[in-house]
């Protein structure tokens, strides 16, 4: 009788351990199933469908390639308004980002002496273009300049030559080797998304049709090479933190109103990649921003210089960086300086009238040449910020080999989305896209400083 009763007592607890298991595997397999429908969601329904019906991505993908993580809640977005606005307090997102202790910033690879970031352009219609425009697949209607009519194609046959060493020559196989099984994501403005298409184009003839795909997405998209189980994505973030400018398509606002202290929104996609490559300067440079913190309940804003709005971001952004990224050899995290404009002659050409229309050659014999485009102030601001974070963050300094490209733009070589009037059609400098660059062209060789770096 008691042998009997006491394996009698043990089948409620079976059954109740028996119970617990079923119930925790329905409620995890419903989460999963969530997660990936929320990752799904695009505004695009056609996108939408064309993502779920390529279940093959997914299905072949490693956990390290797709982050399935919950997309988070929007908070600002482009109906957001301020009820009212006042001057900026002087609060910060973070107190301040500490300064790392592992070491200085890194560099590339490269003999003593020589400075990738310094030298000169030199005309080499041999090796350049590196990828034909007409042959990439993934070309921008914004940067195909030969497409709409650019006539002239020497923009296409510059060689970026730094002082006492040379540039590693591109190599697709070589860079896909470095991203194998990785992530590279590119996470900013239209101007990150320019590189980004370089990079794609520079790639994706060494992948066969069959095993390259794209998934758009109004917010994120992904290119994905199946032999090389990687992927080099782009990501919508032009002010980092999360802001009412935050829709890819619908992002015109005339009010930009900014939470410096929120940056989940984007950091939850960048969180899992393996290399990033940030830029943020344009969208700061056209005139004050609003700032609406996370627990403003009334939506009073607080309006700040675009450069302090932009200080504000780059330290979140940095606290992000120095809280995170734990090895640099493991997770790369990489910043592109800002990119110049060229939108007034008289920058390089004393009295001269117009801007980068029909300009044909870089500016030569001029190695410390400076225009307008490349704001003094803000370059020390981001230094003084990326220095506290040590071997953390490599940096691409593109600006001073860029300033001298002003030939390298789309000026009128591009579609334009809407309607011009007879007067701009007459005076074709007044718009001239004098920020963006024509494709092949200079992003190229930022994208080959960057295969440098890896």
């Amino acid at each position: 009788m008691q042998r009997w009763q006491k394996r009698k007592t043990h089948y409620p607890i079976i059954a109740l351990v028996f119970f617990v298991f079923i119930a925790f595997s329905i409620l995890y397999n419903e989460s999963y199933i969530q997660v990936i429908q929320e990752n799904s969601d695009v505004s695009n329904g056609d996108e939408q469908r064309s993502i779920i019906q390529d279940t093959s991505l997914l299905n072949s993908a490693p956990p390290q390639i797709f982050n399935l993580s919950k997309k988070p809640p929007v908070g600002l977005d482009k109906f957001t308004k301020c009820a009212s606005t006042v001057r900026y307090s002087g609060r910060r997102a973070v107190s301040a980002v500490r300064r790392s202790d592992s070491g200085g910033r890194t560099a590339a690879p490269a003999a003593e002496g020589c400075d990738l970031f310094s030298g000169k352009w030199v005309f080499d219609n041999v090796s350049y273009p590196l990828y034909e425009e007409s042959n990439c697949p993934y070309m921008s209607d914004q940067l195909a300049c030969h497409k709409h009519g650019r006539p002239d194609l020497d923009y296409q046959f510059w060689r970026w030559q730094p002082k006492n060493c040379n540039l590693k020559r591109w190599n697709s196989t070589e860079m896909w080797e470095k991203l194998r099984g990785r992530r590279l994501m590119f996470v900013g403005d239209s101007l990150n998304r320019g590189q980004w298409i370089s990079m794609l184009c520079l790639l994706q003839s060494s992948v066969p049709a069959d095993k390259q795909s794209i998934t758009p997405n109004s917010e994120l998209t992904i290119f994905r090479a199946e032999n090389y189980n990687a992927t080099i994505e782009f990501l919508w973030a032009p002010l980092l933190v999360e802001s009412n400018c935050d829709d890819a398509v619908d992002h015109r606002m005339n009010e930009r109103i900014l939470r410096p202290d929120s940056i989940f929104r984007h950091s939850s996609r960048w969180e899992h990649a393996d290399i990033l490559v940030f830029n943020s300067y344009l969208w700061w440079r056209q005139g004050p921003v609003k700032l609406l913190w996370s627990n403003e309940e009334k939506n009073v804003c607080q309006e700040i210089s675009g450069l302090g709005g932009m200080e504000l971001a780059m330290e979140k952004w940095a606290d992000w960086v120095d809280s995170r990224v734990t090895d640099p050899l493991q997770k790369k995290v990489f910043f592109v300086t800002m990119s110049p404009t060229h939108l007034g002659k008289e920058e390089w050409e004393a009295g001269g009238e117009g801007n980068c229309y029909n300009e044909k050659e870089p500016i030569m014999n001029n190695e410390r040449y400076w225009g307008s485009g490349s704001d003094l102030p803000t370059m020390r601001m981001v230094e003084k910020i990326l220095s506290k974070l040590g071997s953390k963050v490599s940096v691409l300094n593109i600006t001073q080999l860029s300033e001298y490209r002003k030939d390298g733009h789309p000026t009128i070589y591009r579609k334009f989305w809407e309607a011009l009037s007879s007067e701009n059609m007459a005076n074709p400098s007044t718009y001239s896209d004098c920020m963006h660059w024509c494709l092949p062209g200079v992003p190229d060789i930022w994208n080959q400083l960057l295969f440098q770096f890896l």
